[in-house]
Protein backbone atom coordinates (compact mmCIF):
# COMPACT_ATOMS: atom_id res chain seq x y z
CA UNK A 1 0.00 0.00 0.00
CA UNK A 2 2.55 2.94 0.76
CA UNK A 3 4.89 1.33 -2.22
CA UNK A 4 1.56 2.10 -4.45
CA UNK A 5 1.30 6.13 -2.26
CA UNK A 6 4.99 6.17 -2.83
CA UNK A 7 4.80 5.68 -6.70
CA UNK A 8 1.37 8.32 -6.67
CA UNK A 9 3.55 10.69 -5.16
CA UNK A 10 6.84 10.46 -7.29
CA UNK A 11 4.47 10.27 -10.46
CA UNK A 12 2.52 13.69 -8.99
CA UNK A 13 6.10 15.16 -8.74
CA UNK A 14 7.34 14.51 -12.21
CA UNK A 15 4.04 15.81 -13.70
CA UNK A 16 3.03 18.98 -11.59
CA UNK A 17 5.98 20.15 -10.24
CA UNK A 18 6.59 22.82 -12.39
CA UNK A 19 3.23 24.17 -12.41
CA UNK A 20 3.38 24.31 -9.06
CA UNK A 21 6.21 26.25 -8.75
CA UNK A 22 5.16 28.12 -11.52
CA UNK A 23 1.56 29.34 -9.39
CA UNK A 24 3.67 29.91 -6.52
CA UNK A 25 6.08 32.07 -9.13
CA UNK A 26 2.99 33.95 -10.35
CA UNK A 27 1.60 34.65 -6.39
CA UNK A 28 5.06 36.16 -4.86
CA UNK A 29 6.91 37.61 -8.38
CA UNK A 30 10.22 35.71 -6.39
CA UNK A 31 11.96 32.71 -8.02
CA UNK A 32 14.01 31.18 -5.24
CA UNK A 33 11.09 31.51 -2.93
CA UNK A 34 8.84 30.23 -5.73
CA UNK A 35 10.85 27.20 -5.79
CA UNK A 36 10.76 26.44 -2.14
CA UNK A 37 7.61 26.87 -1.49
CA UNK A 38 6.60 24.22 -4.46
CA UNK A 39 9.22 21.81 -2.82
CA UNK A 40 7.38 22.67 0.75
CA UNK A 41 4.32 21.98 -0.74
CA UNK A 42 5.66 18.33 -1.78
CA UNK A 43 7.14 17.80 1.54
CA UNK A 44 4.37 18.71 3.60
CA UNK A 45 2.39 16.28 0.96
CA UNK A 46 4.31 13.39 1.63
CA UNK A 47 4.21 13.94 5.00
CA UNK A 48 0.51 13.68 5.20
CA UNK A 49 0.88 10.59 2.82
CA UNK A 50 3.59 8.57 4.96
CA UNK A 51 0.90 9.39 8.00
CA UNK A 52 -1.29 6.97 6.23
CA UNK A 53 -3.84 9.13 4.95
CA UNK A 54 -5.65 9.47 1.73
CA UNK A 55 -5.94 12.21 -0.90
CA UNK A 56 -8.12 11.71 -3.32
CA UNK A 57 -7.26 14.19 -5.71
CA UNK A 58 -2.96 14.60 -5.58
CA UNK A 59 -3.10 17.98 -8.11
CA UNK A 60 -5.58 19.55 -5.68
CA UNK A 61 -4.23 18.73 -2.90
CA UNK A 62 -0.78 20.03 -3.81
CA UNK A 63 -2.61 23.48 -4.97
CA UNK A 64 -4.05 23.71 -1.36
CA UNK A 65 -0.76 22.82 0.23
CA UNK A 66 1.33 25.45 -2.02
CA UNK A 67 -1.70 27.93 -1.34
CA UNK A 68 -1.45 27.56 2.15
CA UNK A 69 2.17 27.75 2.23
CA UNK A 70 1.74 31.14 0.62
CA UNK A 71 -0.49 32.53 2.50
CA UNK A 72 1.14 31.88 5.58
CA UNK A 73 4.36 32.82 4.72
CA UNK A 74 2.59 36.11 4.01
CA UNK A 75 1.24 36.48 7.04
CA UNK A 76 4.68 36.49 8.11
CA UNK A 77 6.04 39.75 6.17
CA UNK A 78 2.35 41.25 6.64
CA UNK A 79 3.58 43.49 3.87
CA UNK A 80 6.02 44.43 0.88
CA UNK A 81 7.41 47.58 -0.30
CA UNK A 82 6.39 49.00 -3.62
CA UNK A 83 10.39 49.46 -3.88
CA UNK A 84 10.75 45.76 -3.31
CA UNK A 85 7.99 44.65 -5.76
CA UNK A 86 9.61 47.24 -8.14
CA UNK A 87 12.83 45.50 -7.95
CA UNK A 88 11.46 42.21 -8.76
CA UNK A 89 9.97 43.31 -12.00
CA UNK A 90 6.53 44.29 -10.98
CA UNK A 91 5.35 47.83 -13.09
CA UNK A 92 1.87 48.66 -12.64
CA UNK A 93 1.64 50.42 -16.00
CA UNK A 94 1.08 48.79 -19.47
CA UNK A 95 2.42 51.75 -22.30
CA UNK A 96 -0.45 50.56 -24.90
CA UNK A 97 1.42 52.08 -27.58
CA UNK A 98 3.93 48.67 -27.00
CA UNK A 99 1.64 46.32 -28.07
CA UNK A 100 -1.69 45.68 -30.71
CA UNK A 101 -5.11 45.70 -29.14
CA UNK A 102 -4.72 41.86 -29.04
CA UNK A 103 -1.25 41.14 -28.69
CA UNK A 104 0.15 40.64 -24.64
CA UNK A 105 3.54 39.47 -23.49
CA UNK A 106 3.55 37.30 -20.67
CA UNK A 107 4.64 39.94 -18.21
CA UNK A 108 2.15 42.09 -19.64
CA UNK A 109 -0.21 39.63 -18.43
CA UNK A 110 1.22 38.71 -14.97
CA UNK A 111 1.07 42.69 -14.36
CA UNK A 112 -2.36 42.69 -15.49
CA UNK A 113 -3.69 39.67 -13.40
CA UNK A 114 -1.63 41.04 -10.10
CA UNK A 115 -3.32 44.58 -10.45
CA UNK A 116 -6.67 42.43 -8.95
CA UNK A 117 -7.72 41.80 -5.78
CA UNK A 118 -6.09 38.30 -4.26
CA UNK A 119 -9.52 36.68 -4.11
CA UNK A 120 -9.75 36.91 -8.39
CA UNK A 121 -6.50 36.70 -9.03
CA UNK A 122 -5.74 33.57 -7.54
CA UNK A 123 -8.77 31.40 -9.23
CA UNK A 124 -7.60 32.95 -12.53
CA UNK A 125 -3.85 31.68 -12.34
CA UNK A 126 -5.30 28.70 -11.09
CA UNK A 127 -7.98 28.08 -13.91
CA UNK A 128 -6.00 29.88 -16.97
CA UNK A 129 -2.67 29.27 -16.24
CA UNK A 130 -2.23 26.02 -14.35
CA UNK A 131 -5.53 24.48 -16.18
CA UNK A 132 -7.54 23.47 -13.09
CA UNK A 133 -10.88 22.18 -13.12
CA UNK A 134 -13.15 24.32 -11.14
CA UNK A 135 -14.09 21.34 -8.59
CA UNK A 136 -10.58 21.29 -8.17
CA UNK A 137 -9.75 24.89 -7.71
CA UNK A 138 -13.14 24.69 -5.14
CA UNK A 139 -10.85 22.18 -2.95
CA UNK A 140 -7.55 23.67 -3.29
CA UNK A 141 -9.08 27.57 -1.84
CA UNK A 142 -11.76 25.67 0.34
CA UNK A 143 -14.88 27.28 -1.20
CA UNK A 144 -17.74 25.93 -3.18
CA UNK A 145 -17.50 25.53 -6.75
CA UNK A 146 -20.13 27.99 -7.00
CA UNK A 147 -18.20 30.65 -5.09
CA UNK A 148 -15.24 29.98 -7.58
CA UNK A 149 -17.64 30.40 -10.91
CA UNK A 150 -18.89 33.85 -9.58
CA UNK A 151 -14.68 34.58 -8.59
CA UNK A 152 -13.96 33.74 -11.75
CA UNK A 153 -16.65 35.47 -13.81
CA UNK A 154 -16.40 38.94 -11.47
CA UNK A 155 -12.61 38.67 -12.07
CA UNK A 156 -12.75 38.49 -16.07
CA UNK A 157 -15.57 41.20 -15.84
CA UNK A 158 -12.31 42.99 -13.95
CA UNK A 159 -9.84 41.99 -16.26
CA UNK A 160 -12.31 43.87 -18.92
CA UNK A 161 -12.54 46.16 -16.79
CA UNK A 162 -8.97 47.25 -16.78
CA UNK A 163 -8.40 46.56 -20.72
CA UNK A 164 -11.13 49.08 -21.39
CA UNK A 165 -10.08 51.69 -19.02
CA UNK A 166 -6.08 51.36 -20.36
CA UNK A 167 -7.37 51.62 -24.35
CA UNK A 168 -9.39 54.92 -22.94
Amino acid sequence: MMQDKEQQFLQAYDSYFEAIFRYCYYRILDREKAKDYAQEAYCRTWKYLAEGREVQNLRAFLYRTANNIIIDESRKRKSTSLDYLMEKGFSPKIDPRQKTQDYFTGKEIVVLVKSLDEKYRDVILMKYIEDLSTKEIAFALHETENNIYVRLSRGLEKVKEILKRQEG
